[in-house]
């Protein structure tokens, strides 16, 4: 028999001796990594406390409300602002300077108003205007100004109104040109194409696009934003029903596999190949109806990036690379069954007594949802917490002018600039709302707050994870060694786990989250540092730094693997983090092949169910929202984009259906070791019989001698 292990490696430990006690889960256990069990409670308790002093020194408002150059909330409830909740500036191109990249302010008077300019007109045209004009133009301007005693000159000298005012429309509270509009290739605001700033000064109305563009604002991105918006807003209802009915399959297989498990297991193959196969017969279609088509042979490349993406199924190389993706992953899938067509028996028999124990567990299927409430809880009060500490700044001024002056940029207080040497000697500088920061000890030490804020959200995400890996291990192990089942399963199994793994277990599971998120803090400070040498021309250290996110990569991948065998260990045992994990390297070690031939072809078997619910669920939504389906044609929505609902479904159907499978997953991790140790400890005599079912006793060619059935 293959699976047989022929004279395991001494190095690698002793095989388990029989112990006639060991009835599965041991109840009699002590408090294990004591140590790290205090440190997770301190780093808990300065958690909290770096929260508390975020909350009581960040002001959220200045994430929600934009600024104006006096520091005040545009829009914010029970303040003279409170009617004006959106930004003017005076003067657009300003914000291209790269000055707005470091400070993320413009050097540039902005003021909260109650709406955005809806027209354009300039200061001159204003002041020659009558008593309207005169009212419109005045509530862009500072207030207490005299819009009709001053003439133009002094209300630009003395920064009181804006040169002129141009059509703008509220985003993200702040009031943006609105442009765009073509005339013959021209870029216009309005109806002009040049504007005047003041007397004998003008602009092209090209140069305010392209300050909107690197101020952040690309016209293109927020009209795709905007439409993918509506898109949600018409089809989010048929999403919702999507997922429900993503949940609904992912149910029913689930309920499948615990009867027809072996049935199911071919079924979900043969599914999976012919899904794929049609989807390649779909592009080939596709492909072949576009031959001749006006447009049809132009490439990817010659297109460019096109925010219509309906534009790239015009085109046959678009199809040709779908049909290419897709014949290669059926390839791959059908060699590997043909290699693994002996070993699946075997990796459905597993399966098989997983669905058995889930059965016997129901209650399993539900502790992913305690597992999402938890990790939704840590996601929160990061968020939370960093939103807070990243407003605790205090609000900076600078002093900004057009002219040279030696005061320029320098920092100043508005409530004294006026008489200060900086408005002596430079008539023309402002003292301007910059940015948030400060130069206390607390903003010094603020990045660390920050940086304990992203460790402590990896620690307590890790920790939420390999609590449910415990909890879900010590049920399923209880039911493999229950030597009657369901007889001897414990009353409860999954609530006696998770009381085991809170009382005994916290050290360890804090030790084990310890270390996978030190090395996840480590490929964060990796990619920020990627990030930074973007632009650098040192090909040595891009190298170096590509070789290091690769290692880290694949030792967070063998932290994971190490860490889930070893949470099992302890949901059996009860010993610390590191015997725990010793014991299971050295027991996978010694059952090598049964590691590649059972766990490995376990993991693509349930993968691939996966893969089924994901593909039924995206070829239906295709169907549907595209409008190919005559019965429902009405009834589906009108999109821009009809890719927007189908990529969020199949998204969610994969999240969901992994949810359900993870349980599965674990089941199958928890009942293979199980079934390791079981072959080391027991020879199937009537003093030492295998606990195994007696499917997989068949496919080992092995029996008890005084056989029970324990189906």
């Amino acid at each position: 028999m293959e699976l047989e292990e022929k004279n395991p490696d001494p190095k690698y430990g002793e095989s388990r001796k029989f112990d006639p006690n060991f009835k599965g889960p041991i109840h009699n256990r002590g408090c294990t990594d004591i140590l790290c069990c205090i440190l997770f409670i301190i780093a808990l308790l300065g958690y909290f406390a770096v929260g508390i002093v975020a909350w009581s020194q960040g002001d959220p408002r200045k994430v929600i409300y934009p600024t104006d150059s006096r520091g005040q909330f545009c829009g914010q409830a029970g303040t003279p602002l409170e009617k004006k909740p959106f930004l003017f500036y005076f003067n657009i191109l300003k914000c291209a300077s790269p000055l707005v990249l470091l400070e993320f302010q413009c050097p540039t008077t902005q003021l909260c108003v109650e709406s955005c300019p809806d027209r354009h007109m300039t200061l001159v045209k204003a002041k020659l205007g009558g008593p309207e004009d005169h009212e419109y133009y005045k509530q862009f301007c500072k207030e207490g100004v005299d819009f009709a005693k001053l003439s133009p000159p002094q209300l630009l000298q003395q920064r009181l109104c804006p040169g002129m005012l141009m059509p703008s429309k509220p985003f993200t509270r702040r009031c943006l040109p609105a442009l765009g509009t073509m005339k013959g290739g021209v870029v216009v605001v309005g109806n002009e194409t040049s504007l005047n700033v003041g007397p004998g000064v003008s602009i092209n109305a090209t140069d305010v696009l392209e300050a909107s563009k690197k101020s952040n604002v690309v016209v293109e991105a927020r009209q795709v934003a905007m439409r993918i918006f509506e898109d949600y807003t018409q089809s989010w209802h048929w999403i919702l029903l999507g997922l429900v009915i993503a949940m609904l399959v992912s149910l029913i297989f689930i309920v499948l596999l615990r009867f027809l498990a072996g049935i199911m297991v071919w079924v979900m193959i043969v599914l999976v190949i012919l899904v794929i196969g049609y989807g390649i017969f779909h592009c080939y279609i596709e492909f072949a109806n576009l031959k001749g088509e006006p447009g049809s042979d132009v490439t990817i490349r010659d297109l460019g990036l096109q925010t219509d993406f309906s534009v790239y199924l015009q085109i046959r190389q678009t199809w040709l690379a779908f049909m290419i993706i897709l014949a290669i992953v059926e390839v791959v899938i059908i060699l590997l069954l043909i290699f693994l067509r002996k070993r699946i028996m075997i990796a459905i028999a597993l399966i098989k007594e997983s669905s058995r124990a889930v059965g016997h567990v129901m209650s399993s299927l539900f502790y992913p949802l305690l597992t999402f409430a938890l990790l939704a809880l840590v996601i929160a009060y990061w968020a939370i917490t960093a939103v807070f500490l990243s407003t605790s700044n205090e609000q900076v001024y600078k002093v900004f002018n057009t002219t040279e002056c030696e005061y320029s940029r320098e920092t100043c207080d508005p409530k004294t600039f006026n008489t200060s040497n900086a408005s002596a000697q430079c008539p023309d500088a402002e003292c301007l709302f910059a940015f948030y920061g400060g130069e206390t000890l607390y903003h010094k030490y603020l990045i660390l707050f920050q940086f304990y804020n992203v460790f402590l959200f990896f620690w307590c995400a890790n920790f939420v994870t390999a609590l449910g890996q415990v909890t879900l291990s010590g049920a399923f192990a209880s039911y493999y060694w229950a030597f009657k089942k369901p007889d001897d399963i414990p009353a409860y199994p999954i609530f006696s786990s998770l009381g085991r793994a809170l009382r005994y277990h916290t050290g360890s599971l804090a030790f084990g989250s310890l270390i996978l998120s030190i090395v996840q803090v480590i490929r964060v400070i990796l990619e920020y540092l990627d990030h930074k040498l973007k632009g650098a021309q040192n090909k040595f250290a891009k190298f170096m730094l590509s070789c290091m996110k690769c290692c880290f990569w694949c030792l967070e991948k063998c932290i994971k693997f190490l860490n889930r065998n070893a949470y099992i260990m302890i949901a059996i045992y009860g010993k610390s983090f590191c015997p725990s994990a010793r014991d299971a390297f050295f027991l996978l070690m010694r059952n090598i092949v049964r590691v590649a031939v059972l766990d490995k072809v376990t993991d693509f078997l349930l993968f691939l169910g996966k893969l089924l619910i994901v593909g039924i669920v995206g070829i239906f939504s295709f169907f549907f929202f595209s409008g190919r389906i005559k019965a429902v044609e009405e009834a589906a929505p009108s999109l821009n984009y009809y890719w927007v609902p189908i990529l969020t479904l199949v998204v969610g159907s994969y999240l969901i259906a992994h949810g359900f499978f993870s349980v599965y997953a674990m089941c199958v991790d928890t009942l293979f070791l199980c079934f390791l140790e079981d072959l080391e400890r027991n020879d199937g005599s009537a003093e030492r019989p295998y606990f195994m079912s007696q499917n997989l006793l068949d496919l080992l060619k092995k029996s008890n001698q005084q056989a029970k059935s324990i189906d």
